[in-house]
């Protein structure tokens, strides 16, 4: 179409590199991974097509209740080519299940079951199967709908119940000596739960640019005499600069609000992050019977939201890309300007599974929201237990205190 009178074209290669970049990328390609078998609402077993599935703990599996048939989800990977075309990524690539949340979209889904002809309403808020109270068939919620309850993929727990209180209570027993006194009163690991938190992943191709100033040390010297003694150093400073070039391979980020503030005043939602990785890479197709008997949380993140996170994350990964190039340089580089191009990015959204366990300690401004998560895949535990702060002093002075009895002991013996 030729340009409105009075207008002017520009041509693209004109430009500056990144806004040529962007004016050339293709538009947002949108990968289907919904399920075609599955948007009845059901998930029917292959070999007698009962609809009560369930997933098998401590595997991938799902079973059957009626017939005991089982089978292992298609994994999300596989099925889509998401392990491919890494170099070869431009632009924005959103799988459905990643796609903008519509903010009208209601969180009630009714069916129509196929069994009995009864209405079943499923509420994506706080659940994501249910059973028709008539004939019992059981419902998943798997078309991937507007309102960002239904992910592309899940990653099945494989830590059971039992082997996560083991780890959670021994995680506490380890720290039972400065623990508040009403934690250790109320502490139930019994009540630990099994949660799908939800996570959008991306692959992505990437260069980066920084600059700097480095320094070798070359002469160290002391001045002065007794407690006005400085030491002082000499060193050749220079000007460096990087170029990197490199892909990222399911990197891992939170796409709910409420798990991704970080506020340590408040809460220990950080906790979340130490238990990272995941093995993503064995991630399968969406399927909501693998939720049965766990609870889980709904994206409420679009892709936009996240890009600033993910540019932080990917100039972090630049950082360490260069650093080994840079070991010379003994006294380090401050890096003074940094510089980022993201060529293609591919988003998928997942639940990932995580064993949880939460204590409310009381304080000001409505006090601190502590957690133990276990990874429902690897076991790996980490967590915040609330202290009790006169212990902890009173533990610090005592070392103290036997430490300074050890010197003068040793200064003794040396005189």
């Amino acid at each position: 179409m030729p340009p409105a009178p009075g207008s002017m074209a520009i041509d693209p290669a004109t430009l500056p590199d990144p806004i040529r970049e962007e004016l050339e990328a293709p538009d947002p390609v949108a990968i289907d991974t919904s399920a075609e078998e599955l948007r009845d609402g059901a998930n029917h077993c292959p070999k007698c097509g009962a609809t009560d599935i369930r997933h098998k703990p401590g595997s991938d599996l799902l079973i059957c209740l009626y017939c005991r048939n089982q089978w292992h989800g298609q994994r999300i990977e596989e099925e889509f080519g998401l392990g491919e075309g890494l170099d070869q990524l431009r632009g924005t690539i959103i799988a459905s299940g990643a796609r903008d949340i519509a903010a009208d979209a209601a969180v009630l889904m009714s069916f129509k079951c196929t069994g009995c002809g009864a209405e079943v309403t499923v509420n994506t808020d706080s659940a994501m199967t249910a059973r028709c109270h008539w004939c019992r068939h059981v419902f998943g919620v798997n078309e991937q709908v507007a309102n960002g309850a239904v992910p592309d993929g899940v990653l099945p727990f494989h830590i059971k119940k039992d082997d996560a209180v083991a780890r959670i209570r021994q995680f506490v027993g380890k720290r039972q000596m400065f623990a508040l006194k009403a934690f250790k009163q109320e502490f139930t690991p019994e009540n630990v739960v099994g949660v799908y938190l939800p996570y959008l992943i991306v692959d992505g191709k990437v260069s980066a640019d920084v600059a700097g100033k480095a320094e070798i040390e070359t002469r160290r010297y002391t001045r002065g005499t007794g407690d006005k003694k400085k030491t002082y150093y000499d060193a050749d400073v220079y000007q460096v600069d990087r170029h990197v070039d490199f892909t990222v391979d399911d990197l891992t980020l939170e796409s709910s609000a409420a798990r991704g503030n970080l506020d340590t005043r408040a809460n220990t939602n950080n906790i979340i992050n130490t238990i990272l990785p995941f093995d993503t890479k064995n991630a399968v197709k969406w399927n909501a019977s693998y939720l049965s008997g766990y609870n889980s949380e709904k994206r409420d993140l679009d892709v936009e939201h996240l890009r600033p996170r993910l540019e932080e994350q990917l100039l972090s990964i630049a950082r360490a890309q260069v650093s080994g190039s840079v070991r010379k340089f003994g006294r380090g580089v401050r890096w003074e300007q940094e510089g980022l191009q993201v060529h293609g990015t591919r988003w998928v959204s997942m639940y990932l599974p995580v064993w949880l366990y939460s204590y409310h300690q009381p304080g000001k401004n409505g006090g601190m929201l502590h957690y133990i998560a276990v990874n429902g895949r690897t076991g790996e535990t980490m967590g915040s237990v609330p202290v009790q702060q006169w212990k902890l002093i009173t533990a610090a002075l005592t070392v103290g205190t036997v430490l300074e009895g050890l010197a003068l002991w040793f200064l003794g013996i040396m005189g």
